[in-house]
């Protein structure tokens, strides 16, 4: 279970995410449990989010027993999104709840933070790297565990290739969606001018409305999406010239 700490419009909130087997998220906020249907993850249902080193060296199918705590594991990105800080460096001693990377993601920072006292072995990720859902931010080795050699963690998945898109204006700047969704509210058109930091598209996400918000001044040059449209991550939303 991965958690996050965060502020919106100035009031703190606490999250706990849990992927479920069956490709949910059991999502706790303040205190209150949501069953969250992603889709991006229905492809990776039965995937662990921590690789155990005793593990055979081939791929497996099965989830991993939610037995014994893992003697080496991976610290793995719960979404998509953007590693802001690397608060560890490689042999350095944690503890349980200790925040170990930041990332931004859904225009919001995210604290990951260790689930067990232990030592980082190696950390695979680097500040500004774009990481996707379950890309292997750091390899760790719990206290509890007896000292051993870590198996290789799998290479970083590359992020899929973005369809091509039509050709924006010269100077031309593309609003995106952090991650999928579903558009709830367009709040400008096609000629309208905007100020940085201003709301330009509401998306649900996570059983959450998001305010997507415009990251320079300009014009809108081109609307790509309408209300009740299903987005990925990395999709344009809003181009401004």
């Amino acid at each position: 279970m991965k958690e996050f700490k965060f502020k919106i419009d100035g009031k703190d909130y606490e999250a706990q995410v849990a992927e479920q087997d069956n490709g949910t998220l059991a999502v706790t906020l303040n205190g209150n449990t949501y069953a969250v249907e992603v889709p991006a993850l229905a492809h990776h249902a039965a995937k662990p989010v921590v690789h155990h080193a005793a593990a055979p060296a081939a791929v497996t199918t099965h989830a991993a027993p939610a037995a014994a705590p893992a003697a080496a594991g991976s610290v793995t990105a719960p979404l998509p999104g953007t590693i802001k800080q690397i608060l560890v460096s490689d042999g350095q001693k944690v503890k349980k709840g200790d925040t170990i990377i930041t990332m931004e993601a859904m225009k919001m920072e995210n604290a990951i933070t260790a689930e067990a006292d232990g030592t980082v072995v190696k950390v695979r990720t680097s500040v500004g790297a774009s990481v996707n859902q379950g890309d292997v931010l750091v390899d760790f080795q719990s206290a509890a565990a007896p000292a051993a050699a870590p198996a290789a963690a799998p290479a970083p998945k590359p992020a899929p290739a973005a369809a091509p898109a039509a050709a924006a204006p010269a100077g031309a700047h593309a609003v995106e969606a952090p991650l999928p969704g579903t558009i709830k509210q367009v709040l400008v058109s096609v000629g309208q001018e905007v100020a940085a930091g201003e709301t330009v598209v509401v998306m649900e996400a996570m059983k959450m409305e998001n305010n997507i918000t415009a990251e320079f001044a300009g014009k809108v040059a081109a609307v790509k999406v309408n209300i009740g449209d299903q987005v990925q991550s990395g999709q344009a939303l809003v181009e401004l010239a």
